[in-house]
């Protein structure tokens, strides 16, 4: 189970007590978080904790939160499986292309000095550039992934791939004329967003989704989310509200990026979050359940959606004015709304239900 809040003071479950007293004595970066989780516990004060541990208050109250809301695993830094490149990762690879075409190449070990990474880390990527054919390795303006995503994602939504096909790495490079690196990086990207399904030892295929599939899974959510927005509308911190304004405007500059991937990654923080905020633990631990089926079925983020993202973000904008408004009713009845797939701009209560069944759009795309 989760850490809770019982007044300022964070209580933790006797398992979580024990991996981070462990982690707190190993190494890495598990060592300093588990230290400011412990310290939080003890109800140290957040100056205080910062002062003791040499960090800043604003790190101490970072690595609270991220444990508050997602338990043991958001003290790691490990992405999961199948998420596209993190921008320090992408600014490594156009380094390194770069270095490959100098006139004085550098050595791994400078390259790792240089970024940051670990020298293996560095001759991965190093691998990966040169065996890329040679007019590609200059990576003028994209990197060789990013075309082929292009490629791979327009193939799928035009139906020239179609649902359940399986997506060979060896065979997509021949085609576009890559390595295989950049083909295995394109999967990923498109498995983050819900066009691929990656099976372990099985392969990478096409999503194929289930409409009684789908259906089942939104009910649920129904269920939750109309729950936690009722417990959140009477209990919502200032911070809470701040960070669920960030994750909107996220979802705008992800819109506005016309990167899907993002912005489901910022659609599900917003809604993970409300869930944390209800004051109900173990609802957090349903929803972490559930959200990788919200994820794979389209029933947030549809990346096939032809819709206003932008406008998508705005709804989310309501969300948040319902939870501050701290009318737990109408919190319930907006958020349950939405998760059923009606648009979060939900009529007057006095309006025709025909008019409303007219202005519905789908939730979360």
């Amino acid at each position: 189970m989760a850490g809770r809040e019982d007044g300022k003071r964070l209580v933790l479950g006797a398992a979580e007590l024990a991996a981070l007293r462990a982690w707190a004595e190993g190494g890495g970066n598990l060592r300093l978080r588990s230290r400011i989780v412990l310290a939080c516990a003890d109800g140290l004060p957040r100056n205080e904790i910062a002062t003791r541990l040499a960090v800043s208050p604003a790190t101490v109250t970072k690595w609270r939160d991220r444990f508050i809301e997602r338990g043991l695993d958001g003290l790691a830094d490990a992405p999961r499986p199948g998420r596209p490149r993190t921008a320090e990762r992408q600014e490594a690879e156009r380094v390194i292309a770069a270095a490959a075409t100098g006139s004085a190449v550098p050595s791994t070990r400078t390259m790792a000095k240089q970024l940051g990474l670990s020298q293996s880390t560095v001759a991965r990527i190093w691998q990966e550039q040169q065996v890329a054919p040679p007019a590609a390795r200059v990576l003028p303006r994209e990197l060789l992934s990013d075309r082929v995503y292009a490629l791979l994602r327009g193939w799928i939504v035009a139906g020239e791939l179609v649902a359940g096909q399986r997506l060979v790495e060896s065979e997509i490079a021949r085609r576009v004329g890559t390595s295989q690196a950049p083909a295995r990086e394109a999967i990923k990207r498109l498995a983050h967003e819900g066009l691929v399904i990656s099976y372990p030892n099985r392969g990478s295929y096409v999503a194929e989704i289930s409409d009684e599939q789908a259906r089942e899974v939104r009910d649920i959510r129904v269920l939750l989310e109309e729950y936690a927005a009722r417990g959140a509308a009477t209990r919502v911190r200032p911070e809470t509200l701040r960070q669920l304004a960030g994750d909107v405007r996220a979802m705008r500059q992800a819109a506005s990026d016309g990167d899907i991937g993002a912005f489901r990654d910022a659609d599900l923080a917003f809604h993970r979050r409300v869930c944390a905020a209800c004051g109900n633990s173990f609802l957090l631990r349903l929803w972490r359940t559930i959200e990788s089926n919200l994820w794979s079925l389209h029933v947030v983020g549809n990346p096939l959606y032809g819709g206003d993202w932008g406008a998508m973000a705005d709804y989310h904008d309501d969300l948040a004015a319902a939870l501050a408004a701290g009318d737990p009713d109408e919190a319930a009845r907006l958020f349950a709304a939405h998760a059923r797939g009606e648009s979060s701009r939900t009529p007057p209560r006095n309006r025709p239900p025909q008019a409303a069944a007219q202005a519905d759009v789908p939730a979360d795309a």
